[in-house]
């Protein structure tokens, strides 16, 4: 009877890990271009950070976003420019492509309702709030795409994005 038990939740494991490895998103659609913002000082992160939950900030060093920001030779914004969104519990730091499109064009904005990252041409939404910026609706979620992830790391009173 013993080995029966052990047997049943044996099967019982491999069915549950098999199913939780159908659900991975794929984080990685958006091409891998180099992240280096620098707002590792408690002024730079005073002026150009978040604080509030769904508080956000874009950069993108080709638009000059924010238009007051010290680019300098040594700032890189990713592919599509970079998200940094207060979460739940620390800030967080995206790429604004969206994943289905894979574009430099195709931008994601921020619907303030939800705080929901929104593509204007698939339609499909993501949760940058949660620290995984996993799909909610459209292709995306069809396709387990979700956003490109960047590293916010605390320093000096600031943090340093990066990938």
């Amino acid at each position: 009877m013993r080995l029966k038990q052990i047997y049943t939740a044996f099967i019982a494991l491999i069915l549950v890990l098999m199913a939780a490895s159908c659900d991975h998103i794929d984080n990685k659609a958006v091409p891998r271009y180099t992240v280096r913002i620098d707002l590792g000082s408690y002024a730079l992160w005073n002026t150009y950070g978040v604080n509030g939950m769904g508080q956000f900030r874009i950069f993108n060093r080709e638009k000059q976003l924010p238009s007051n920001f010290p680019y300098n030779v040594n700032t890189f914004t990713g592919y599509g420019g970079v998200l940094l969104m207060m979460g739940i519990e620390y800030p967080m730091a995206y790429d604004l492509s969206c994943p289905v499109e894979a574009s430099q064009d195709i931008i994601l904005s921020i619907d303030p309702d939800n705080f929901e990252a929104v593509c204007s041409k698939c339609g499909s939404r993501y949760n940058p709030l949660t620290g995984d910026g996993g799909p909610v609706s459209g292709v995306a979620i069809k396709n387990k795409l979700g956003m490109r992830i960047y590293r916010v790391t605390p320093s000096n009173g600031g943090y340093f994005i990066s990938n």
